[in-house]
């Protein structure tokens, strides 16, 4: 629950942030680009990441 509470303050905080004109669609946006960031976060904390070496090689593949 704990969770929860912490987020709404989170979102709470980002739309006092924003100009008072805000759009829908630019709160959609930032809360988009907040939840990304979570995630990379959690990601980086789980060791969940590539080497420069490894994202070259998966590049590679690529191009």
């Amino acid at each position: 629950m704990q969770l929860q509470i912490s987020e709404k303050r989170e979102v709470a905080e980002l739309l006092a942030q924003l100009p008072e004109d805000s759009t829908l669609e630019d709160i959609q946006y930032h809360l988009y680009i907040l939840e990304k960031v979570k995630h990379g976060q959690a990601d980086i904390a789980m060791g969940r990441t590539y080497t420069q070496a490894e994202v070259g090689a998966k590049l590679q593949k690529w191009l």
